[in-house]
């Protein structure tokens, strides 16, 4: 009997210890614990949300102004070597169509090269009293306007070569 003892008996060997009720006050602070941890998770995740909002923000601007200056910069191109305004908006014309892959017509693309137009225009006519910021930037709140997002975006659908087929 005394080695049941000092082993203890089934029922003493196997029953864990009861956990202790905390006093109220430290409740209270693991309370306030909790609400820490939890607060703390809330303001990190709603923290990586606006940052991951803000690192897209900053991608599309950053593409939007690198498109603008790389078509810029070939409108300027193009419409140097134009001998006056009017072939200087054709020019222009061309250039985007050729950029957008638009090889067919439509009312939107019509009106989007003529509107488009303004902008070469300013252009040809910058040495003298044209104003291609303006003329951009008013081409630019136009498209916004009407079509519900940037110009820019039109520059990022990809568009495949279509197999010729022979029938």
């Amino acid at each position: 009997m005394t080695q049941e003892l000092e082993q203890g008996t089934p029922e003493t060997a196997a029953a864990p210890p009861s956990p202790a009720v905390p006093s109220p006050a430290r409740a209270a602070f693991l309370t306030r614990l909790d609400v820490a941890k939890h607060d703390a998770g809330v303001a990190e995740t709603d923290f990586r949300r606006e940052a991951a909002l803000r690192i897209e923000q900053l991608a599309a601007a950053r593409a939007h102004a690198w498109r603008r200056a790389d078509l810029m910069a070939a409108l300027v191109a193009a419409v140097d070597g134009t001998e006056d305004a009017e072939m200087g908006v054709a020019a222009g014309q061309a250039l985007l169509r050729t950029r957008l892959g638009w090889t067919s017509d439509s009312d939107a693309r019509t009106e989007v090269l003529t509107r488009f137009a303004a902008v070469a225009l300013a252009l040809s006519e910058a040495d003298a009293d044209g104003d291609p910021d303006a003329a951009l930037a008013a081409f630019e709140d136009w498209y916004l306007q009407t079509r519900q997002s940037p110009f820019w975006y039109l520059f990022e659908h990809y568009l495949s070569d279509t197999p010729l087929v022979d029938y």
